[in-house]
């Protein structure tokens, strides 16, 4: 065994003052080299170099976006770029489009993590009949094609009176095979039996379990599906422009693909409607984005 001599006990180096070794960083964590913080620099500029191109040829007049060399700087037309969509984005406005589509979007992505929730609970942790062939029915209808359902689906709207309606794009899709298989792989992994176990001991019935037990586990996959499904409701084009009247009751990419159209393209006023579009995903990415980090956080200091 090694013996610490006395002039060099932690208390006498203390009573010389003589400085304690220093950290490695908050919760003793490595230092980042110059090569990391090099890296990291560079990845960050090249993933924020499409949004402030978007900017900079929002800013800008329609010959100066074509020229050579493109501008790198932004310029003076942003507000006077942003006006002219907010007015001629679609025939109501771009409010009305952005309206639209943030309704849809939220009402899908509630719906789609809701419905998903309680589907992978049920698969990941019940024992009914038939739950195996069940989930395999439902994984495989991830292989259809969009394309192919939408003839059926555009009669199905119509039979159901929601031609040219919010409705008719929600209701397809309240709930997707994605969100139910990728809610019962993380159920699967993160939610322990023996938790359920308790609970059913101390008397809770199916729904507090869900709500009490299920819900907070399952809050940081919640918020990844919740995020993907809000981005793709958002961006989705080809069913809006096929079950919706344009220029009636237009969506955001509908409205977008509008400004596109006419003897000549102004690509200053399509960036401008692209930025414009682009700024509520922005706030998703942030909230969701704090929510999962908070999630994961949480989950390791319980672990």
């Amino acid at each position: 065994m090694t013996t610490v001599p006395a002039s060099d006990s932690p208390a006498r180096r203390l009573r010389k003052g003589t400085p304690r070794p220093r950290a490695r960083g908050a919760g003793g964590q490595h230092r980042a080299g110059p090569f990391a913080l090099a890296t990291l620099i560079l990845v960050s500029v090249a993933s924020l170099f499409p949004l402030y191109w978007t900017l900079v040829a929002a800013s800008s007049d329609g010959h100066r976006v074509i020229a050579t060399p493109p501008p790198l700087v932004p310029g003076g037309n942003l507000f006077h770029n942003i006006g002219y969509v907010w007015e001629h984005a679609g025939a109501r406005g771009m409010g009305v489009a952005l309206l639209n589509s943030t309704l849809v979007a939220g009402t899908v992505a509630l719906s789609t993590v809701a419905f998903s929730v309680l589907a992978g609970f049920a698969f990941a942790k019940l024992r009914f009949p038939g739950r195996g062939a069940l989930l395999a029915l439902v994984v495989s209808t991830m292989a259809v094609p969009a394309q192919v359902s939408i003839v059926p689906l555009f009669i199905l709207m119509k039979h159901l009176g929601l031609g040219n309606q919010l409705g008719a794009l929600i209701l397809p899709t309240l709930v997707t095979a994605f969100g139910v298989f990728f809610m019962r792989q993380y159920l699967t992994q993160a939610l322990p039996t023996e938790l359920l176990e308790a609970a059913r001991v101390d008397g809770a019935n199916s729904l507090r379990v869900v709500w009490h037990v299920v819900v907070p586990v399952a809050r940081p996959a919640m918020a990844v599906l919740g995020m993907l499904t809000f981005v793709q409701s958002w961006n989705d084009f080809l069913w809006p422009i096929i079950a919706m009247n344009g220029a009636i009751n237009p969506t955001v990419q509908v409205a977008l693909a509008g400004l596109g159209t006419g003897w000549s393209t102004d690509w200053s006023i399509i960036t401008a409607g692209a930025l414009v579009g682009t700024l509520p995903l922005l706030l998703v990415f942030t909230v969701f984005g704090r929510q999962i980090v908070g999630g994961i956080t949480q989950g390791a200091l319980k672990g």
